[in-house]
């Protein structure tokens, strides 16, 4: 084999075994990102369950809350004072 057949099978092989290292680490990266992008939506579930849970025991607590005390509408009270007379 001439010289020149050598340095271009050599920079071939080399050339084609960087590519495979290249796209095994490429894709390794994507799943990772892909992998973060599961947790981070696991971790926005959690928040939003966390935050309907507290909703819903404040409204519990107003429910029980208005069971036992006089509860009026001050704001109604307010806009019929503030209102010009007819």
């Amino acid at each position: 084999m001439s010289r020149a057949s050598k340095l271009t099978l050599t920079g071939t092989s080399l050339f084609a075994a960087c590519t495979i290292v290249f796209v095994h680490f490429q894709q390794k990266w994507e799943k990772d990102a892909m992998h973060e992008g599961v947790v981070r939506d696991m971790e926005q579930q959690r928040v939003k369950r966390e935050r309907q849970l507290d909703f819903d025991m404040q409204k519990a607590l107003e429910a029980e809350y208005k069971q036992h005390q006089n509860v009026r509408d001050s704001t109604a009270e307010m806009e019929a004072k503030l209102a010009p007379p007819r």
